[in-house]
């Protein structure tokens, strides 16, 4: 699980690195989204990446990998969303926005590497289509959880989800990336 670590830590470097980018360029100005709008961008990220997967050619010339980076860093901004709350104005400097982003993730690895642990890395069986197709049940799930006023009766909450999320889609980096 060692390499299983380190190319966690490889791809989260580089999702980080476009985060803080975009942070410079645009500030914080995505704290003013709420939870179905970034869910509603990841699940355009995953159906964009189900499409590259199943025609032959396309349009733009950004790949899945872009898809799934987008994917890994809206999830991480609904995290945060859902500890901080939805503001009306961006409040947020670099430093702590980057902070969080690296409680999330931090959070997030230890929940990979103990279902992994569990799972002995099934993951690496399982193909990028499938890894898309999960995140977008989650997607579907995240959706029903909304919808139900964030309620749920015996399942797994919001975050969970978009803890899964992260997961497959920096799975799927890594079984592009090799």
């Amino acid at each position: 699980m060692q390499n299983t670590s380190e190319q966690y830590d490889k791809i989260v470097s580089s999702c980080r690195s476009l985060f803080i980018n975009k942070m410079k360029d645009y500030g914080s100005a995505w704290r003013i989204l709420r939870l179905p709008s970034l869910t509603d961008q990841i699940f355009i990220k995953a159906q964009r990446i189900r499409s590259l997967q199943e025609k032959e050619t396309k349009k733009v010339d950004e790949g899945q990998e872009s898809e799934f980076i987008g994917i890994i860093n809206y999830c991480i901004m609904a995290l945060i969303q859902l500890e901080k709350g939805v503001v009306e104005q961006p409040d947020m400097d670099l430093d702590e926005a980057t902070s969080l982003y690296d409680e999330k993730i931090g959070l997030t690895k230890q929940l990979m590497m103990d279902k992994n642990h569990d799972y002995g890395e099934a993951w690496r069986d399982m193909r990028v289509s499938s890894l898309t197709d999960l995140i977008l049940q989650k997607l579907l799930r995240v959706k029903q959880i909304e919808d139900n006023a964030g309620k749920t009766l015996v399942s797994e909450g919001i975050d969970a989800n978009y803890q899964d999320m992260i997961n497959y889609a920096i799975f799927a980096l890594i079984h592009l990336k090799h």
